[in-house]
């Protein structure tokens, strides 16, 4: 196992110059945040724990400059609220469905149902109960295997942390080439475009209802957008704590632990009717371009790789 630790005679002070430019950074993110998204405190409660972290020890100082990766994905993700990609595309909405009737449609009493529609009448509450445990994974597996990484391999922390927000990058890009409804707007809405709907809980809500809580009601409320169904990028975040846990030659547990959260989260996202199987599968795809796009640019031996470098060096 590789360990870093911090070395001899660290530098334990902050310098002037790191404290103005952390305060720039922090006053511009809340007046550019409250320009585009409103103030929330969300917001004051990102900027505290950050300067908190920063300036609290040298160990927390680089772990939370190394996870300012994940922040970055966090500030962009909201900021989608700002500029709906139905501004810039027409939303894909009944020939998204034809086709995933046509691929993967299931014979029903007579009828072919595409598999969330299939999953919405043999619904159980087993599976609901599992769905929802699977999709509540998707931000703190990725989260808790990046603080893994940094105190076990800062490298492999910093290459996962950005192949993380290259994947993120991709599908956004695909977002607003290809602004697509997900299966629970066509059970609702049927196939009109109505731009003000509201996020919702799908299938997810059996969970909420079994438990007597309200945690996907609040998390679905937050949404950046609700027409942002392909790809799929819940699919892809546990693709690539797998390939990070294979690449790093984890012990078998963990192999066995993500290759069971990954198959369980695709499974959910169809199950629940946030996604169609092509949603899915468009998630596994942009994960796997965003792995080998990364190993690529770090492999050429170039500016980008000087860059990344230099990152992984100043969080030793």
């Amino acid at each position: 196992m590789s360990t870093t630790t911090a070395a001899a005679g660290e530098k334990k002070r902050v310098s002037r110059r790191e404290i103005l430019v952390l305060a720039a950074l922090s006053v511009g993110y809340l007046l550019l945040s409250y320009l585009l998204v409103g103030f929330k405190t969300d917001q004051l409660f990102l900027i505290g724990l950050a300067n908190a972290l920063y300036f609290a020890t040298p160990i927390t100082r680089k772990f939370i400059t190394g996870f300012s990766i994940f922040i970055v994905f966090w500030v962009l993700y909201d900021y989608m609220k700002a500029f709906p990609n139905f501004w810039f595309n027409a939303v894909h909405i009944e020939d998204l469905y034809n086709a995933e009737k046509a691929v993967f449609g299931l014979r029903d009493g007579g009828v072919i149902l595409t598999p969330n529609e299939y999953w919405q009448l043999h619904s159980y509450t087993f599976l609901d109960v599992l769905s929802g445990i699977f999709y509540l994974s998707w931000v703190p597996v990725p989260l808790a295997f990046a603080g893994f990484l940094f105190f076990w391999n800062r490298q492999q922390f910093i290459y996962f942390s950005l192949t993380f927000l290259l994947v993120n990058l991709l599908g956004f890009v695909v977002y607003y080439l290809y602004p697509a409804a997900p299966p629970w707007y066509v059970q609702l809405h049927g196939f009109e475009f109505i731009a003000s709907t509201p996020g919702n809980t799908a299938g997810l809500v059996r969970f909420d209802e079994f438990f007597g809580i309200t945690v996907f009601h609040s998390l679905y409320a937050k949404g950046s957008n609700v027409f942002a169904a392909m790809p799929s990028l819940h699919s892809a975040y546990p693709l690539i704590v797998l390939y990070y846990a294979l690449k790093n030659k984890l012990d078998i547990v963990a192999k066995v632990l993500f290759t069971i959260i990954t198959v369980g989260i695709w499974f959910a996202a169809v199950y629940t009717s946030h996604h169609y199987v092509l949603d899915v599968l468009a998630g596994i795809i942009c994960a796997a371009c965003g792995i080998l796009l990364f190993n690529w640019l770090v492999a050429r031996k170039g500016a980008v790789s000087r860059a990344i470098g230099q990152f992984v060096a100043a969080i030793r």
